[in-house]
């Protein structure tokens, strides 16, 4: 399926607020309430809207910092690679895992209440991640912007 300019419109204004009610909705993308349903139904059922999440501020949950950790494995054989995912997939501080091209094998997003908390999330969970032969952390300063509206 494409999506056409009305589609587009629809999963912009989900992404800013997915709570909203069908009948705001249509106002807001110019469709009848019944047309706008059957689209979002289908734009749900073939996967183009994966699930609806309440977005919570981590600074008021005293998670206040935000670690970016590169690490590199010792190999890059399947075994390995797939032991570290898994594991790391586990540890309920990482907010996300990436694998990358360049010097860093994958790059994680944590989150910690401060240094202290990241001290202990680093050698409760992350120095026993297997096959990790080096790891590198940055701590954000300031988080400039951040969204997770992707770009339509």
């Amino acid at each position: 399926m494409t999506l056409d300019d009305t589609d587009r419109r629809i999963l912009r204004a989900l992404q800013k607020q997915g709570r909203m009610s069908n009948a705001e909705l249509s106002e807001k993308v110019n469709l009848s309430p019944s047309a706008c349903h059957r689209r979002v139904q289908r734009l749900e059922a073939e996967g183009y809207v994966k699930d609806y999440v309440a977005l919570l501020d981590a600074r008021k949950l005293g998670l206040a910092s935000t670690v970016f950790v590169e690490i590199r494995l010792s190999a890059q054989a399947d075994e390995v690679l797939d032991a570290f995912e898994k594991a790391v997939a586990r540890v309920p501080a990482v907010l996300e895992c990436h694998l990358m091209a360049g010097t860093a094998d994958y790059i994680l997003k944590v989150v910690a209440e401060d240094t202290e908390d990241f001290a202990r999330i680093h050698r409760q969970y992350l120095t026993r991640l297997p096959g990790v032969a080096q790891m590198q952390s940055s701590f954000a300063l300031r988080t400039v912007f951040k969204t997770t509206a992707l770009p339509l």
